[in-house]
């Protein structure tokens, strides 16, 4: 999830409790939208390292040919996920879990930091304009589709290298290896192939991510929120709910983004690899990989807006 993949910790800040005041700015070294930055970077390295496991199983899932799945003492099928799990294991032992860690690291960990630091800054810039008003459905939509698609487009060619290690496919040997292959073999193109379902894909689970997230805290009562021990249950429960719906939102462009960047060649267009998913596996096939992916993303959500709250508050930023 950015985080392209992550679109948590985002409840203070959207509810307004993260707020730019002149004098606080004034006592600390440094600027909030560099806490901000600092903050989003330590919760991405957390929750990616935790849940990249996830994340390799969902690429694996929707870059096989045909639907994964094995039989089971000749009654029914095993899932495809833990068909996966144990042939990797099988093959590179646990550890083999964590392939693509460091290229899934070199993108989450500032993607998250541009995405957390870009929707402070967005949400500084719209309280001016509106002083004292809360932020409506379609203005949550639009700071996370905004944040979302800054840090996506800058980091788009690490996505297609973190891809592509998870894919299995190709023989990479690191991150800076893999960038001087693709520019060598497929120039420019190649680095920014599947921008298109990418920013469909994360924008979009940013914006509703932010949407059901507030309007579903709106739904539940203040004194609830202000109590210590029921605000962390609720903030939780409200970002895996939020998680969920996102996800299933967008898994279609996910999985064309997936077969773009892996099969450059046959899939030069969103529409190629639309008609492809649909004449292979049907309507379903956009489904590929959504049970690891909702996964990841809801629990990444917990995790790193847990770690975030924790920084932020040490911060000063709260």
């Amino acid at each position: 999830m950015i985080p392209g993949d992550v679109t948590c910790g985002v409840n203070e800040i959207v509810s307004g409790a993260v707020a730019i005041d002149p004098v606080e700015s004034k006592e600390h070294d440094y600027p909030p939208v560099l806490k901000a930055f600092l903050a989003g970077s330590f919760s991405g390295t957390f929750s990616t390292v935790l849940f990249q496991p996830l994340d390799l199983v969902k690429t694996r899932l929707q870059s096989a040919a045909t639907p994964v799945h094995a039989a089971v003492n000749g009654r029914g099928v095993q899932p495809g996920m833990i068909n996966i799990v144990t042939n990797i294991v099988k093959q590179d032992h646990i550890i083999g879990l964590w392939r693509g860690m460091v290229p899934s690291i070199t993108r989450c960990v500032p993607g998250v930091g541009l995405y957390f630091s870009s929707l402070h800054w967005l949400k500084g810039q719209l309280q001016v304009r509106q002083p004292g008003k809360d932020i409506g459905a379609l203005q949550a939509v639009g700071l996370g589709v905004v944040a979302r698609t800054m840090s996506g487009v800058l980091l788009i060619p690490f996505t297609v290298v973190k891809t592509r290690f998870e894919s299995g496919v190709y023989g990479y040997n690191s991150v800076l290896g893999a960038l001087r292959d693709i520019w060598r073999v497929e120039g420019p193109r190649g680095l920014y192939c599947g921008l298109g379902p990418t920013l469909a894909r994360d924008a979009p689970f940013s914006g509703l991510y932010l949407m059901f997230y507030t309007q579903g805290k709106k739904a539940i009562p203040e004194e609830w929120l202000q109590s210590p021990t029921q605000a962390s249950a609720l903030h939780f429960s409200c970002g895996v709910a939020s998680g969920v719906l996102a996800s299933v939102a967008t898994n279609p462009a996910d999985v064309i983004k997936t077969r773009m960047q892996l099969f450059p060649d046959r899939f030069p267009s969103v529409l190629s690899a639309a008609i492809y998913v649909q004449q292979t596996h049907g309507m379903t096939g956009y489904l590929s990989g959504i049970v690891p992916r909702m996964l990841r993303r809801t629990l990444m959500a917990a995790m790193a807006w847990t770690v975030y709250e924790e920084i932020t508050r040490s911060m000063g930023l709260k």
